[in-house]
């Protein structure tokens, strides 16, 4: 794992710089509860707080992104120990940022130049086809989304103490 010196801010491209850890908890593939010690870091420049988040996870998300990937794309083979409420949620929580995933990730594939996964094509696809194109459509694709979309400091939040 790099210091926490060789990250720089996502907000301003500061030095970060460790100030503790915190306990966060998440449900695994199998309904099992996992406590995972997260890094807290400061930047010293614009001075916000930042929590290391490993690729397991999706930001303020309480399953593992492998359990949220399987519901979103669909995938039959995989189980997924949650109930069909949270199923539906996860599907609606994607479904509404997908657009928004898709300009990000496509305005940092053209800001880097870089090509897409699998060639360009005129058939209508739907946004996670288009997303597939962009990060690929190998298991840990929502990593990779989550990963780019998170560090390039566009992560939309979209919690609420006010849900029910």
């Amino acid at each position: 794992m790099r210091s926490a010196e060789q990250i720089p801010c996502p907000c301003c491209s500061g030095h970060l710089r460790v100030i503790g850890s915190r306990q966060r908890g998440c449900i695994d593939s199998l309904g099992d509860k996992i406590i995972l010690i997260i890094r807290r870091l400061r930047c010293v420049a614009c001075r916000r707080i930042h929590h290391e988040l490993p690729d397991m996870l999706v930001p303020y998300k309480r399953h593992i992104k492998d359990s949220i990937e399987a519901a979103v794309g669909g995938d039959p083979a995989l189980s997924v120990t949650a109930d069909e409420s949270t199923l539906w949620r996860w599907r609606r929580w994607f479904w509404a940022l997908a657009a928004y995933f898709l300009g990000c990730l496509t305005a940092l594939a053209a800001r880097y130049a870089i090509a897409s996964v699998e060639g360009r094509s005129t058939l209508p696809r739907s946004a996670l086809h288009r997303i597939w194109q962009l990060v690929g459509d190998a298991p840990g694709w929502l990593a990779r989304v989550v990963r780019l979309v998170a560090n390039a400091n566009l992560w939309v939040q979209t919690r609420s103490a006010f849900l029910s």
